[in-house]
């Protein structure tokens, strides 16, 4: 029941991360999932893909150095403490989660360099950004 995660390391430099989606966006593939994490020197992009095999192939043909892994993707309620739940059920047997993020959702949430100059440019293009109010009233 897992599904295959692929990490991508990246160079942490701005525009790295729209070659890897540029990279998925020609090849057709959809990305259900994303995560990015940082060091001064380089980053790991994580995502979960419609195809991920086509995913790896096209992104090692264009340079990038891709490892899977398999990963469990689990669907939750929208009521406090569901996952409360999962990781006091895992932690009981002593297994240790490593990281989370979430997966297909048309809300994302990004950390920029510079918030509000990244705030302005996307109210430019008409982008919708959430506030902390919206995203309290969702209902999923």
């Amino acid at each position: 029941m897992s599904v295959r995660q692929l990490s991508i390391f990246i160079e942490n430099r701005a525009g790295r991360i729209s070659e890897i989606t540029g990279v998925l966006q020609r090849y057709g593939v959809s990305i259900r999932g994303l995560s990015l994490a940082d060091t001064a020197d380089f980053g790991i992009a994580r995502v979960v893909v419609d195809e991920p095999e086509r995913a790896r192939e096209a992104l090692e043909r264009a340079g990038f150095l891709v490892r899977t892994s398999d990963v469990l993707c689990i669907e939750l309620a929208d009521r406090p403490g569901e996952l409360d739940h999962i990781f006091k059920t895992v932690a009981s047997v002593g297994i240790d989660v490593q990281y989370v993020y979430s997966l297909v959702s048309t809300y994302v949430a990004i950390k920029v360099e510079d918030v509000e100059a990244a705030e302005s440019l996307l109210a430019e293009q008409s982008v919708h950004l959430v506030n902390q109010e919206e995203l309290s009233d969702l209902s999923i």
